[in-house]
């Protein structure tokens, strides 16, 4: 596979990152503890929130009900 000539730059950067990826990955508490960590600090972003916000502030879409045999949502 040929690496375009604008990711030679950063390449180097991106195997380096790789490898401590991988070795972050083969120290299972480490890695559980980083993936716990990275989800606890992500904050109010949610791709539903992000979603709601565009239909509500951009398309001025509403949501619709939705029947499902003996349930219904919405």
């Amino acid at each position: 596979m040929a690496i375009p000539i604008s990711c030679l730059p950063i390449y180097r950067s991106y195997v380096e990152s790789q490898e401590q990826v991988s070795l972050a990955y083969k120290d299972q508490a480490k890695w559980t503890r980083m993936s716990i960590l990275n989800v606890a600090r992500m904050g109010k972003f949610s791709s539903d929130r992000s979603i709601k916000e565009y239909c509500d502030e951009i398309w001025k879409a509403h949501p619709l009900p939705v029947k499902l045999g003996k349930y219904t949502i919405g």
